[in-house]
């Protein structure tokens, strides 16, 4: 887990919001959990199918990122150059 992904992903506003990636528009939705312990960020493109997921888990170890059923690349490149308006 890079610094940049975690910075960037602390960045983005809690709750649902808008934003755009690769030019195209996103509903997305981070929640924290347990004091922060743990982290979800959803995202669904608005007019169509591409859909992130992700759980991010900061461990005593380190921050573990688990992406929901797609390759970490791809979250990982989302959280740092999501645009959110």
């Amino acid at each position: 887990m890079t610094e940049a992904f975690l910075t960037a992903f602390d960045a983005l506003p809690l709750g649902s919001f808008t934003g755009e990636f690769n030019g195209r528009r996103y509903v997305v939705t981070r929640q924290d959990f347990s004091g922060g312990q743990s982290q979800k960020l959803v995202a669904e493109e608005l007019g169509g199918n591409d859909y992130i997921s992700l759980n991010l888990y900061r461990l005593a170890s380190g921050a573990r990122l688990k992406p929901c059923e797609m390759p970490a690349r791809k979250v990982v490149d989302f959280v740092l150059n999501l645009r959110p308006h």
